[in-house]
């Protein structure tokens, strides 16, 4: 009997997983859904489905990247705040339908302070102010320059209206006085689809898709709106060095979820976010891309929205920003 029960328990050895199994009725037990409120090909886009990779690996499920588009990313925004809070439904998103939309859409079907609870805050990436070769200004000083003399006729492409290119496009008008016309697109592919082909003069947008443009000289690079220079392209200015002291934007993408969410989904996210962000591998692949790793604990990115919406409410509301 003795050497049965041993033979028994060897083969139970034998058929258990190498891997740490989920315990049965344990998070996540089936596919989670990772909401991404803007089109493919995107900076955000790309990062999701980094992320995406890591906890499918790490928690043995698959966590499957979707993007539903529209409004300024409040398609997908309400899709997850409507969600059941189990877990199954996350929202991969940047500042607009995380924080911003909230101070310019009238209507809006989500209150994103309220049916958000957040995650981690993944990464920040510069804006860039980027325009067609042609395009009579060369430089950022003459790109003002130029608009103040041709007050409305400069056109000045967003991947959507409320976006953070589109209020960042604001921001720049008041500190520098002048009036350009905005032209808002669903996204930053056909946004620098129209760039490129000179449907429109100038872009303000995220960063990333556009690097290899500029550096193939297909697409001109003004400015950079963060307060240091991008690695990527060390040439390129940032609005404070051409004479805008104190002008500061940076683009950033994080994960929240429906409120309700029970915390130790919350916490296991975030760990596993947290760990994939301080590898060598995952830091050499944000700086390709213009990415600049964060992390931090869940306090951290209410705490930094928070500093959001009070920075941007009065460029919003000066600027009479209203969906």
């Amino acid at each position: 009997m003795r050497l049965l029960s041993l033979a028994l328990f060897g083969l139970a050895l034998a058929f258990t997983p190498c891997h740490p199994a989920v315990a049965e009725g344990a998070w996540p037990d089936r596919p989670v859904t990772l909401i991404v409120p803007f089109p493919a090909g995107s900076a955000v886009d790309f990062l999701a489905r980094a992320t995406a990779s890591e906890l499918s690996d790490k928690l043995g499920k698959p966590f499957i990247v979707e993007n539903r588009s529209g409004a300024g990313g409040n398609i997908g925004g309400a899709a997850v705040a409507k969600a059941k809070a189990d877990g199954y439904m996350l929202l991969f998103g940047t500042p607009s339908p995380i924080a911003l939309n909230k101070l310019m859409y009238k209507g809006l079907t989500y209150d994103s302070e309220k049916d958000f609870t957040p995650v981690v805050l993944v990464a920040k990436s510069p804006l860039m102010i980027t325009t067609k070769l042609d395009f009579p200004a060369k430089t950022f000083a003459e790109l003002i320059d130029y608009a103040k003399k041709n007050p409305g006729k400069v056109t000045v492409g967003n991947p959507g209206n409320g976006t953070l290119g589109h209020i960042t496009a604001e921001l720049i008008q008041q500190f520098t006085g002048v009036t350009m016309t905005a032209v808002s697109y669903r996204g930053t592919v056909p946004l620098m689809t129209d760039l490129l082909g000179g449907q429109v003069d100038v872009a303000m947008d995220f960063m990333p898709t556009y690097v290899p443009q500029v550096t193939e000289k297909k697409l001109r690079a003004l400015a950079v709106t963060t307060s240091h220079r991008a690695p990527q392209l060390p040439d390129v200015p940032t609005v404070q060095e051409v004479g805008f002291k104190g002008f500061e934007v940076s683009a950033w993408y994080a994960m929240v979820a429906p409120t309700g969410t029970p915390p130790e989904i919350v916490a296991k996210l975030n760990k596993i976010v947290n760990d994939f962000l301080k590898t060598d591998k995952t830091k050499a692949l944000l700086q390709q891309n213009t990415l600049e790793g964060v992390g931090g604990s869940p306090a951290d990115l209410k705490a930094f929205v928070a500093r959001e919406m009070a920075k941007w409410k009065p460029v919003i509301d000066a600027a009479k920003i209203e969906m």
